[in-house]
């Protein structure tokens, strides 16, 4: 049922996240661009994000010194294909519905063009693409405790229409840049078949199925609405990712002790051997996309992934 532009809804604020003593966050989304410059100047100054360290082909963007986004140069790759499995959006979150709003304004004032926005009601979102068709929302949490469930105990979340006048008007100052708290919520995927991906996401890494929509699964953990997302509405029977191709390289999820421990128990227990480089575990899901499970302390490394079949 569509929610009434300008009905009585808890604010979003500042007030902590589930993501804060979740067992899995993500720590960062690594992008393969063509034109490296244009990329790293669309996320600066639309975004956003500010450079934490840059060599020749890679820029490493975020908040203060903490990775949201690496960029990586490859000018011969093959432009990004919607349907193919791989990135559907990189999603921002922002502390407060006030940096939402500001945010949105400051979009306006620079003529982006938005793709999309929705009241999921656990959240309110604004959707666009990058300059290479990566998919990127932007977006503010409604309090957890404010977050209707089902019946069966599921989380409740609907596309209903975004009160961008009021959104606007809650702003409490201009844009000045992601802020400080600011960080990837979550990454939403495209997939060749939900099955498979539920077996990868939700029976190897470990990761609750919050809520099914059609031809999408989300996936969170403790209790958040998702940190993860699949879906299958461009890329159904999309085969493994081409190589060379521009867009998603790589997912670095930041997960705790026990967590890193039960997916080296289910890998083993299925025959697995995982890449393991200090601590951290490499696997691609069956499509070929790529993820770093790391401690806390981890960052982006290279090494030989193991790929998970598809049957």
């Amino acid at each position: 049922m569509a929610n009434i532009v300008g009905a009585t809804r808890p604010p979003v604020e500042g007030t902590g996240s589930l993501l804060d003593t979740a067992p899995y966050r993500v720590g960062s989304v690594a992008l393969v661009v063509r034109d490296l410059d244009a990329l790293a100047g669309f996320y600066r100054e639309v975004v956003g994000l500010t450079t934490v360290s840059q060599e020749a082909d890679v820029v490493r963007l975020g908040v203060g010194a903490t990775v949201l986004l690496e960029l990586r140069r490859d000018a011969a790759a093959r432009p990004w294909n919607p349907g193919e499995a791989g990135l559907y959006h990189t999603a921002f979150l922002l502390p407060s519905r006030g940096h939402l709003g500001a945010w949105l304004a400051h979009a306006r004032e620079r003529g982006v063009r938005l793709s999309g926005a929705s009241d999921h009601v656990v959240s309110e979102a604004v959707y666009l693409d990058d300059p290479e068709g990566n998919g990127i929302e932007v977006y503010a949490d409604r309090p957890s405790s404010a977050w209707p469930k089902e019946p069966d105990g599921s989380i409740v979340l609907r596309r209903d229409r975004l009160d961008v006048a009021a959104l606007t008007q809650a702003a409490s100052g201009p844009w000045a840049g992601m802020p400080p708290g600011g960080r990837v919520g979550h990454v939403h995927l495209q997939v060749g078949e939900i099955e498979p991906a539920d077996r990868f996401y939700a029976g190897l890494l470990g990761f609750d199925v919050m809520i099914r929509y059609p031809g999408a699964t989300f996936l969170g953990a403790g209790g958040y609405h998702h940190q993860l997302a699949t879906n299958v509405w461009q890329s159904r029977g999309a085969r493994e990712r081409p190589a060379a191709m521009a867009g998603l390289a790589e997912v670095v999820l930041l997960a705790d002790a026990p967590t890193l421990a039960a997916v080296r128990d289910r890998c083993r227990d299925a025959g697995l051997t995982p890449d393991e480089e200090d601590g951290a575990l490499v696997l691609q899901d069956p499509w070929g996309t790529r993820f770093r499970l790391v401690p806390q302390a981890g960052v982006f490394r290279e090494s030989e992934p193991t790929r998970i079949p598809a049957s």
